[in-house]
């Protein structure tokens, strides 16, 4: 099956990343994608954009040369607690938060205390994907997080990035793949692309839900719909405009 979507990338306005949205346009265009999430880190990674950037992504058009744009965030997990660094003036200007661990913003712990953590943000309210849950750096109870995710409507993400920049985590993404599988829930596809030519990129993601044989209809990205109705189930908003995509 082939996917036009991608859930997770990264521009200029997070410094370590080096493409414009007008970059992602043309490659996904290139590349005969459908819908494109923007997804920049929140603040608390310390070169990413003010709360501002945020808050007038709604400037941003729903559809930019025939490309869907959805406009999001990919929030650090602050605490065991499950707060984020998305406040409510940030929320009601995006379609998606992303939310995952980074060291900046909160260094890994046990196992425990890492689940505990994932666990509560899974059950915050903004939050619609965990990133790159399978970092090896962060060792979380797989089975324990797979089955909160189904539970609160969360999707957990095979990230493709995972396998180039956070080596050894391949093991823990099969896990995580297997996991949702077991638990009936869902997965994202990103490609966390920090540059515009890896957009769209799922080539690891592809072996690995190949090797779990996980359900086509239960990757979000299988279609624009599929994305904008799973995203409206939780928080109410569905973007009209993208559904003809």
């Amino acid at each position: 099956m082939r996917y036009v979507i991608d859930l997770h990338m990264h521009t200029v306005a997070s410094t370590h990343a080096y493409s414009t949205i007008h970059d992602y346009i043309l490659q996904a265009k290139l590349k005969g994608l459908k819908l494109i999430a923007i997804t920049d880190h929140g603040m608390a990674l310390g070169d990413s954009p003010h709360r501002w950037h945020f808050i007038n992504m709604r400037i941003i058009p729903r559809i930019i040369d025939g490309i869907g744009i959805l406009r999001g965030i990919e929030a650090n997990i602050l605490n065991r607690q499950g707060d984020i660094d998305c406040d409510d003036g940030m929320y009601r200007e995006l379609d998606m938060v992303i939310a995952g661990f980074h060291e900046p913003a909160l260094a890994s712990s046990d196992i425990d205390s890492n689940t505990e953590a994932m666990i509560a943000t899974i059950k915050n309210p903004k939050v619609n994907i965990i990133s790159h849950p399978g970092n090896k750096n962060y060792p979380i109870h797989i089975d324990e997080v797979a089955k909160v995710a189904k539970a609160y409507h969360v999707a957990l993400e095979i990230n493709n990035s995972s396998f180039i920049s956070r080596k050894g985590s391949e093991d823990n993404c099969r896990k995580i793949a297997q996991a949702v599988k077991d638990a009936g829930g869902m997965l994202s596809l990103g490609s966390d692309s920090h540059i515009a030519n890896t957009l769209g990129n799922f080539s690891h993601c592809f072996e690995l839900i190949k090797d779990v044989n996980f359900p086509a209809e239960r990757i979000i990205n299988h279609s624009p719909q599929a994305v904008i109705k799973f995203l409206s189930l939780k928080t109410g908003r569905y973007v009209e405009e993208l559904a003809a995509l």
